[in-house]
């Protein structure tokens, strides 16, 4: 099951992932590449995370940068999914 995430459990988030913004109900994170290709080579690997958890992020790629926004709109803010996701979209850069 999805549940909205409590603000503590957003603190704690945040905290231990400081380079994620709370933006009102969304969490956002911009990442630079080297080039396009790298770029588009990371969103496809998030593609591939999301269709798992099925939970998708919205984004935006502009040559070498993509910003992901993250927020469930049906539950209309950050969830347990939200999170997931954006730890998972971390290890892929840490690895």
């Amino acid at each position: 099951m999805v549940y909205l995430i409590e603000q503590t459990q957003l603190d704690s988030f945040i905290e231990k992932n400081p380079s994620w913004i709370i933006d009102n109900k969304t969490i956002k994170k911009e990442f630079i590449f080297n080039n396009f290709i790298d770029a588009f080579g990371f969103m496809s690997k998030v593609a591939l995370l999301s269709e798992k958890i099925d939970h998708h992020p919205d984004w935006q790629n502009t040559y070498n940068k993509v910003k992901i926004y993250l927020t469930t709109h049906d539950k209309g803010g950050i969830t347990t999914n939200d999170i997931k996701l954006a730890e998972s979209i971390d290890k892929l850069i840490n690895t």
